[in-house]
């Protein structure tokens, strides 16, 4: 009884620091999203769940110290549904970010970003007006684009030979420069000459602004470069929840086998009878 009893402890023990890369997967997508991906409501069902997985740990490990039978049946029920809840984000992370990536581009390092590409649920709420312009304000307002600028020699900027050998963001590529296409001259990393004019037929080409408060905030490639920064991040968080998940299925399958014997044990008869015994019950029990 006690081993068992012991071993549930155990388990919940290692649920409880399972739950720590789950929290801590929602806590970065946070730091993220007020920081570089600006969409702010996809990091929550992670923190929810690794919050839910702490508690429901605790009380499996209250219920198996003091033998509640209350706190383990509370404790397996919620692992249940924790467990579907994380299968079903999981499943729901690879599909929203299933499509899209970033195109090369001739005699450059980093790569540019098309709307086109991109398609489903997470690229509708992106492109929503009513989201797109909180999102646009976050991009503004995080200065990704001015932090992107390099000085060399007493404040001279990079040409654009050593720009080209760049690996920019997703964020980088697609909001603070204009479609290579376009036929832009380089000044510097945020700047740009249109030159004898628009060469390509993108629409972007005709967002473009040199105003540092608009750039390519309001061009399809920014939205891309978004999705493109959403997939890249939510795939990291969900490779760590693979783990994660396989981890917490394991345990509860030894916390149902150790329940279950316990209950075995709960509904033997007394401990001085053998099985023997047990196998040709008397019809008299004092």
């Amino acid at each position: 009884m006690r081993t068992s009893n012991h071993l549930i402890g155990l388990v919940n023990f290692f649920t409880f620091l399972a739950s720590i890369p789950i929290l801590g997967g929602g806590i970065w997508l946070s730091s993220r999203a007020n920081n570089t991906d600006c969409l702010k409501f996809l990091q929550w069902p992670l923190i929810v769940i690794g919050v839910s997985i702490m508690v429901v740990s605790l009380a499996g490990f209250a219920g198996a110290c003091y033998r509640n039978t209350f706190l383990m049946y509370l404790y397996l029920w919620a692992m249940f549904f924790i467990i579907a809840a994380l299968i079903g984000f999981v499943i729901f992370a690879y599909a929203v970010t299933d499509k899209g990536s970033g195109r090369p581009v001739m005699n450059r390092v980093y790569l540019e970003y098309h709307l086109q590409d991109y398609s489903g649920w997470l690229e509708e709420r992106v492109t929503s007006q009513s989201y797109w312009s909180k999102i646009s304000s976050c991009i503004r307002d995080s200065h990704v684009c001015g932090k992107m600028r390099r000085t060399y020699n007493g404040g001279i900027p990079e040409n654009v030979m050593m720009f080209n050998l760049r690996k920019l963001s997703p964020l980088e590529s697609g909001c603070c420069k204009p479609p290579t296409e376009c036929g832009y001259t380089y000044l510097n990393e945020t700047v740009w000459n249109p030159g004898t004019g628009i060469v390509g037929g993108d629409p972007d080409c005709a967002r473009w602004s040199n105003y540092q408060g608009q750039l390519c905030y309001n061009c399809n490639s920014c939205k891309a470069g978004v999705l493109a920064s959403l997939k890249k991040s939510w795939r990291k968080v969900s490779v760590i929840n693979i783990v994660i998940l396989i981890i917490l299925v394991i345990m509860y399958m030894v916390a149902i086998a150790a329940f279950r014997h316990n209950k075995k044990i709960d509904n033997d008869e007394p401990y001085g009878e053998t099985r023997m015994e047990k196998s040709r019950p008397s019809r008299i029990h004092f």
